[in-house]
């Protein structure tokens, strides 16, 4: 399938018609890409990023702010930092598959570029970007609504998931929360690591990721999703 074709596909994804696809072309852009391919160093996705950050923290900053309005500024500052992290805004970018749209250079593509949270959360504010740019406030507002501010409870627990899980042990258990890695796999630049957290002898989830904190990070969603469901 071409470059364009896939982008095609992702635009039907997003759910919004751009009236200039180049937007969206520029979004899925990686500087490595437009080194590789000698093209201005201002054709990246970079500058729609930068865009789409600050639109991002003003949409979801006003959605906390009416939504929650039992909350004081520290705690609406804390929910939103969960919300726009690179690693939760990665997962928001693996649920419209973005890394597959990228474009990228063959050394960027041969090191696991299309997996790498860094890359698909700059390419999913550069997205939102891309959606102000062609549409406007109201148009990004929707975009962000729907792929990022959905289901804001279950990724606020994800992002303080060992938090939780050790403040959950502490008052329900007994016995030391503790993690340990169970396997390693692939080359340096693409490491995968799976990891179990118990809670003294007692294996309680795992979870797998690109680094080992990300690995823990995923076992400890899995443990609490598994007591609360247990419960």
């Amino acid at each position: 399938m071409s470059d364009l074709k896939k982008l095609r596909e992702l635009e039907e994804k997003t759910g919004y018609r751009f009236k200039n696809f180049e937007w969206l072309c520029m979004a899925m852009r990686h500087s490595s890409y437009v080194n590789e391919h000698h093209m201005g160093r201002l054709d990246c996705n970079e500058r729609l990023e930068f865009l789409g950050d600050a639109v991002l923290e003003l949409v979801s900053s006003e959605f906390l702010y009416r939504n929650y309005p039992e909350l004081p500024e520290g705690e609406l500052t804390k929910l939103r930092a969960s919300l726009v992290c690179e690693p939760t805004l990665a997962m928001d970018a693996r649920a419209l598959d973005l890394g597959e749209y990228l474009l990228l250079g063959k050394g960027e593509e041969a090191t696991g570029g299309r997996r790498r949270d860094s890359i698909v959360s700059d390419a999913m504010e550069a997205t939102i970007g891309a959606v102000f740019m062609d549409g406007g406030f109201e148009e990004a507002r929707n975009f962000v609504r729907r792929f990022v501010l959905n289901d804001v409870q279950n990724k606020q627990m994800f992002q303080d998931s060992k938090t939780i899980l050790q403040e959950m042990v502490q008052k329900e258990f007994e016995g030391e929360v503790s993690y340990r890695i169970l396997e390693e796999a692939g080359p340096d630049h693409d490491k995968s690591f799976r990891a179990q957290v118990a809670v003294g002898d007692r294996p309680l989830g795992e979870g797998t990721g690109r680094t080992k904190k990300a690995a823990e990070q995923q076992a400890a969603y899995n443990a609490l999703c598994r007591l609360r469901a247990d419960r």
